[in-house]
């Protein structure tokens, strides 16, 4: 709150809803059960930092935006940062593994398939 960055959610605290997730060095973390010294020297992203600096909608973003894949709001920096994560590991991939990417993720307004479409959307998106 800070800092100005409010996209970071903290619901559940113990690290089971995937809310808080934030990438560290580009990996999906749950911030609500990482200590902050634990990221000295380390890059964090939130969903913020996802934009680029003339306003570019990151292509995860706008894939969540064009699949529909947004409901309240709450669990999607969570999703989108999550996404990102697995695509900068597996750039393409499967419907069974992006299921697989988000099972520590809850949202509990959807059932996951716009989600899923817009992962598999944005990965489509980055490879063209």
């Amino acid at each position: 709150n800070e800092f100005g960055l409010t996209g970071t959610k903290k619901a559940c605290g113990t690290g089971d809803c995937g809310s808080c997730t934030v990438l560290l060095n580009d990996k999906a973390i749950r911030s609500c059960t990482f200590l902050t010294c634990m990221a000295d020297g380390k890059e964090v992203t939130t969903i913020e930092g996802l934009e680029s600096a003339d306003g570019t909608l990151h292509p995860m973003q706008r894939a969540f935006m064009e699949a529909g894949a947004v409901q309240c709001g709450h669990c999607t920096p969570g999703m989108v940062l999550t996404g990102v994560a697995l695509l900068k590991e597996n750039p393409n991939p499967t419907l069974e593994e992006v299921k697989l990417a988000f099972s520590g993720n809850l949202c509990r307004c959807t059932g996951y398939k716009k989600i899923n479409e817009a992962v598999l959307l944005a990965a489509k998106k980055m490879q063209e």
